[in-house]
Parts: structure tokens; C-alpha cells; sequence
């Protein structure tokens, strides 16, 4: 592929990075927008691994989409099973 039709490529990954960002954020399904905020940074890691930071690159995918996406589905799944709990308990 020559650059002009990569730059293309880079705008749409950049519209779909900022779509998924704003859906995000208007999502009441919690699960659904934690996904969704992982798939804004692994996008982002791919934007980094184009512009010539792997280092970076694999770093944002490892801790950011990967493990804080892990972290937050944890949380949400305990928050639930806790107000679940209270629930019965009235």
C-alpha cells in the first residue's frame, strides 16, 4: 500500500477509535462500555505501533486494553453480585 491510501486508512481507524469512544460513553450497559473502552485503546495501540512506537504500542495493549479491561470487568461483576446481595437482604 503507498502512504497516500495508508493516511486513509489511519482517518478511519481514528473515526472508529472515536465512535467507540463516544458510545462509550452513553452506554448504560457497564460490561458494554468497558468492552468498548478497551477496543478505543487497543485501536490506540495500533495507531502508536504506526507511527513508529512499538515499545509504546505493546505497552498500550498489554496494560491498557488487556489488563485494565480485566480489572474494570472485575469490578463490575463484584458491584453487581454486592447490590444483588443487598437486595435480598431488604
Amino acid at each position: 500500500m503507498n502512504s497516500g491510501a495508508l493516511i486513509y486508512v489511519d482517518m478511519f481507524i481514528c473515526t472508529i477509535m472515536l465512535a467507540s469512544a463516544g458510545m462509550a460513553m452513553w452506554l448504560r450497559n457497564l460490561v458494554s462500555a468497558v468492552l468498548l473502552t478497551g477496543a478505543v485503546s487497543l485501536v490506540a495501540s495500533y495507531l502508536f505501533l504506526r507511527m513508529g512506537a512499538p515499545d509504546v504500542a505493546m505497552t498500550e495493549a498489554a496494560i491498557g486494553s488487556a489488563l485494565t479491561t480485566v480489572i474494570f470487568l472485575i469490578a463490575v461483576r463484584r458491584t453487581e453480585e454486592e447490590e444483588r446481595a443487598e437486595e435480598v437482604k431488604r
